[in-house]
């Protein structure tokens, strides 16, 4: 990774949240920002590694309608607005309830570039990295700063294109400070060879700044959440639009 290139960013993003037409404002605000990828969150009732403001967003996505069905139909709509690589996260739970196949195979029809589903991870991925590959998606490994040898080795002889650096342990939200151990684990990772994206608590352009010449990119979920959560009545699409273009250096 360039030493002296501004990492990309990754936004996250909830269909169905605020509201269905809402959400579909959201990704454009995004993408209008000059976003590199989309991360989609398909909801879920029982998630493992979401913080308040992701947790409350899904659940709001789930009391206001969202289907599965529905998910695929926002991609389609999002990639119609602008072709940018979408990565969809979700949890076991539901990429189960059709089969694992089946959900990565429905992924692929509908243009997901890469799969992240931090609770089936390589060695009890039951399938996912195989179906995956077999089906020209990228299955996305995650590790946490906490992680192992062990765990980075075993990881690293899958050779994945991407790798989700998560900075601290627990869950999202919170602010992550930037220091030398963080920067030390993901400097550890870069010989995989994979394209590292760290998240966890990542807010700020200062926060990326510190980051360059350790990561290609930057994952940014919470704060674009408070950010639609913020805006009240007024504009979903500026505030979003606002950040994220702080975020990706496209601010006027």
């Amino acid at each position: 990774m360039s030493e002296t290139q501004r990492p990309g960013v990754m936004a996250h993003m909830i269909p169905w949240y605020p509201d269905a037409e809402r959400s579909f404002e959201v990704a454009k605000a995004l993408l209008d920002a000059g976003v590199d990828f989309l991360e989609v969150q398909f909801p879920y009732s029982d998630p493992t590694a979401d913080g308040p403001a992701i947790q409350k967003a899904c659940s709001d996505a789930l009391e206001g309608g969202f289907k599965v069905e529905a998910g695929f139909a926002f991609l389609d709509r999002v990639r119609a607005y602008r072709d940018v690589p979408i990565f969809l996260m979700s949890y076991a739970g539901i990429v189960f309830r059709k089969g694992v196949t089946e959900f990565v195979q429905r992924a692929a029809d509908h243009g997901v570039s890469a799969l992240i589903v931090p609770d089936l991870p390589p060695g009890s991925d039951e399938g996912l990295y195989e179906a995956a590959t077999t089906r020209g998606l990228h299955a996305v490994p995650v590790l946490v700063v906490t992680a192992r040898k062990s765990r980075i080795d075993a990881v690293a002889a899958l050779k994945p294109a991407y790798l989700y650096a998560a900075l601290r342990a627990g869950i999202t939200g919170e602010r992550t400070a930037i220091g030398s151990e963080n920067l030390a684990f993901l400097d550890a990772l870069s010989p995989i060879g994979a394209h590292i994206m760290a998240g966890f608590g990542v807010q700020s352009s200062e926060q990326i700044e510190a980051l360059r010449g350790h990561v290609d990119s930057v994952v940014v979920g919470s704060a674009f959440v408070r950010a639609v959560d913020g805006c009240g009545s007024g504009s979903v699409y500026q505030a979003v639009y606002d950040l994220a273009a702080d975020l990706t250096g496209h601010a006027h």
